[in-house]
């Protein structure tokens, strides 16, 4: 089990929400609808909160702090609670820029960051490269390259976009984004004791900052095959108690690995909103054969119904899993998970791919994983069993 979403998401957040110099998304057509489809109650915080910004901008929807504001606030809800819907608002904020062909450096980044959401790489890259020539210091852009040029594989160019956030964020995250990039090409032992290090001396780091290079440890030291240190590292993020749905997922899936499902069940209960959560607590539950497996299933097939017709492929990898754990349709998996990676190549990307043509006892469908595996030289316990498994295929 696996998780489509860049490894880095949370780091441009990190810095674009403190900023102000994929399919396609649900744009609301009026603040009405707004209201009317957001999950929250009408005494919710977070909706107050909403309510006032979105008041705010009305009054003058030119005004482009308040409108990046708004965009940015749900660009977090959206890393927060993993609803796609976000995105579709944030676009909306942001409509009198959208389509320019060069809108202000901020609404340049946070274009790119909702386009890199629903995996639209080439425009978010357009705009990125645009911001930072524009404004050459410009942290959260360089922080976003790093993370679509780690999508896509290329770790050269990924490192030489961390290497630029010197000066613009703190040690930790410089060290943390660099630490990503090299724990994926074949450095990820040294990758781990540095940035462990980095972090155990940085006790002052803010809470999202701390988050996030919890979550990085706790991936990079599952990879390499520590899990009672990715366990505690994991743990240590969810006690900050920030919202977030990418740990939650990489845990769930840390979990499922390790055959302990009733944890996941309990860690994702009541997080059914969510596509990519919904998708691990049902894996979960089909394993126990819990009551409300079978639910959920349908609940799962019926969004994918949904979003086919919508033409959205935000969760290809997800569906990839679902026809080949759920249906045990081997091939439609491997027909997903080949598309899948044409777009992205990280590791749960790969470990798809290869699961998919294990199935289907297609060796020929790997070779592409398989390469990059060879070429990456990441260290990955998952990978490693599955590429000899596959390479032993007659």
């Amino acid at each position: 089990m696996h998780l489509k979403s860049p490894a880095l998401l949370f780091l441009p957040c990190l810095l674009l929400c403190s900023a102000h110099v994929s399919s396609a998304p649900y744009i609301p057509a009026s603040d009405a609808e707004v209201l009317e489809q957001l999950p929250f109650k009408a005494n919710d915080p977070v909706t107050r909160e909403l309510r006032r910004l979105r008041a705010e901008l009305s009054e003058n929807p030119q005004n482009l702090d308040k409108a990046v504001t708004l965009a940015q606030r749900y660009y977090q809800l959206a890393l927060a609670d993993g609803d796609p819907r976000y995105i579709g608002y944030a676009q909306a904020a942001l409509a009198p820029w959208w389509d320019m062909t060069e809108p202000p450096v901020a609404v340049l980044v946070q274009r790119a960051a909702l386009r890199q959401y629903t995996h639209n790489f080439d425009s978010a890259l357009a705009d990125l490269k645009l911001a930072t020539r524009l404004q050459p210091r410009h942290g959260p852009a360089w922080s976003l390259l790093a993370a679509i040029h780690m999508v896509q594989a290329e770790y050269a160019t990924a490192r030489e976009n961390c290497e630029q956030l010197h000066g613009l964020a703190s040690k930790l995250i410089v060290t943390a984004c660099l630490a990503t990039v090299n724990s994926l090409s074949g450095q990820a032992e040294q990758a781990y004791r540095t940035l462990s290090k980095t972090y155990m001396s940085s006790p002052a780091a803010p809470a999202a900052e701390k988050l996030w290079v919890l979550t990085r440890l706790a991936e990079i030291s599952n990879r390499l095959g520590y899990p009672q240190e990715a366990d505690t590292y994991f743990r240590a993020a969810l006690r900050l108690d920030i919202a977030d749905a990418y740990l939650l997922a990489v845990y769930a899936e840390f979990l499922h690995d390790e055959n302990r499902y009733q944890e996941v069940i309990e860690l994702l209960r009541y997080k059914e909103r969510s596509d990519v959560l919904l998708m691990r607590l049902a894996l979960a539950e089909k394993a126990l054969k819990a009551p409300k497996a079978a639910e959920h299933q349908e609940v799962i097939r019926s969004r994918f119904d949904a979003a086919r017709l919508r033409g959205d492929k935000l969760h290809i990898q997800d569906e990839a899993r679902f026809y080949l754990y759920f249906l045990n349709n081997a091939k439609e998996s491997l027909r997903l998970a080949q598309e899948n990676w044409q777009d992205q190549h990280e590791p749960g990307d790969a470990r798809m791919l290869l699961e998919a043509a294990l199935a289907a006892k297609d060796k020929a469908a790997a070779q592409p994983a398989l390469a990059w595996y060879t070429q990456s030289r990441i260290e990955d316990r998952h990978l490693q069993r599955l590429v000899k498994t596959i390479k032993e295929i007659q």
